[in-house]
């Protein structure tokens, strides 16, 4: 039993370590954008798709996958995503950077060849989260899928110290490769080390198979609203990650190594604070309300960065604090879902989720990049400010219906 139990642990670890690979590329990548935007030679609209375009290709895929991960088992679905993305993260290297294309690389290609590198990657998302699911019960799984989720941010500050310190030394083409040998080696790890025939339920047979199996999330109106606001959240968080770094070298003059310390330092707080909103909302059956705290939060700390957009030193603390909130709440979120839908259909709700927090990491780099050329960085930040207000809308519809 000792041996069982520590083995969950040991599942959980190489879930984070899946998560944190995948993370490494789709935080770290739109940390290179300055240096893209010159290397490639990419005007403010083509640079916010090719950034977007890894998150479109992760939502289009999400619920496939999390269909796929119901049927076909975890394991199986995990391999085939770290490996098929790393693939496509070395065809990149070889055929569509600068160094590989001196004559230029068309914006719109490198856009799709991230979007098909993001599809593939949608699989771990569903995949690594129905584990958790299987192997925690209720009393652990908000902690665990925090934990889960914290690989994210986790991930996403390697990439952001890692990612734009190998393209400035040495160029995207071996940023590239390095990605791809990530997803590689962490494939083979799973390979090696994931027992699936342990990854079936260990707490559905005391507490669940009783239970009659629900009926799909995909017709829950209380998983649609959860999804629909994890949604909605996720705008403050891909704002600070795609365009925080421009922002603050264009508006605020800061140095890149001093953005990547801002921005690595947004990513381990929101780490941080996930790992404590999953324990402190296991104990207190409180995941709900904390979302809404998060919203308000979040919308407040965007609300005054559009107010003091040009001021350096306020600039940097709302931008920190927006990033921060924009983290928090992930493994919160994805636990309510997949508790909602029950485990047996828990890597579909999970796809769901994955599906709109994605499509949102899509349409806000353009979004952004559009009111910037508009209207001005104030404007950027009051429109993620009322973006993440909206997030309680679902929670008063939530609040209604219970």
């Amino acid at each position: 039993m000792d041996k069982k139990n520590n083995y969950r642990w040991f599942v959980l670890a190489i879930g984070v370590l899946a998560q944190a690979t995948f993370a490494m590329g789709f935080a770290g990548i739109p940390i290179t954008g300055i240096l893209m935007r010159d290397a490639y030679h990419f005007s403010l609209y083509e640079l916010s798709f090719v950034l977007g375009s890894m998150g479109l290709g992760v939502a289009a895929s999400e619920i496939l996958w999390g269909l796929l991960t119901d049927k076909l088992g975890d394991k199986k679905v995990l391999i085939l995503g770290l490996w098929s993305s790393a693939i496509v993260y070395a065809l990149i290297a070889i055929s569509l950077t600068p160094e590989a294309s001196p004559g230029g690389v068309k914006y719109i290609h490198l856009g799709a060849a991230l979007a098909i590198t993001g599809a593939f990657s949608g699989s771990i998302n569903s995949s690594s989260g129905r584990t958790v699911m299987s192997w925690f019960d209720d009393s652990e799984r908000g902690f665990a899928m925090s934990v889960r989720q914290t690989a994210i941010p986790v991930g996403g500050a390697i990439g952001t110290g890692l990612l734009p310190w190998l393209t400035y030394s040495y160029g995207f083409e071996l940023m590239f490769t390095v990605l791809a040998i990530a997803g590689l080696s962490v494939g083979l790890v799973v390979v090696l080390f994931i027992n699936a025939k342990h990854a079936e339920s260990k707490y559905v047979s005391k507490s669940m198979l009783t239970i009659p199996s629900p009926p799909s999330p995909l017709k829950s109106i209380e998983v649609w609203r959860v999804v629909m606001a994890a949604g909605f959240l996720t705008v403050p968080q891909m704002a600070v990650l795609t365009f925080g770094g421009i922002y603050m070298r264009d508006i605020l003059h800061i140095g890149l190594t001093s953005i990547s310390v801002i921005l690595i330092s947004v990513q381990i707080g929101g780490g941080i604070l996930r790992i404590w909103s999953g324990y402190y909302t296991d104990r207190k059956k409180n995941r709900i309300p904390l979302l809404k705290y998060y919203a308000i939060l979040g919308g407040i700390a965007s609300l005054m960065l559009c107010l003091m957009v040009n001021n350096t030193y306020m600039g940097i603390v709302f931008v920190v604090l927006t990033g921060l909130f924009g983290h928090a709440w992930h493994g919160i979120a994805y636990t309510e879902v997949a508790v909602k839908a029950g485990i047996e259909r828990a890597g579909t709700a999970l796809g769901m989720v994955g599906t709109t927090v994605f499509i949102t990491s899509f349409l806000t780099p353009i979004i952004i990049a559009g009111i910037a050329h508009g209207y001005g960085w104030s404007a950027v930040w009051c429109a993620v400010a009322i973006l993440t207000f909206m997030t309680l809308l679902c929670f008063v519809s939530f609040s209604k219906k219970k």
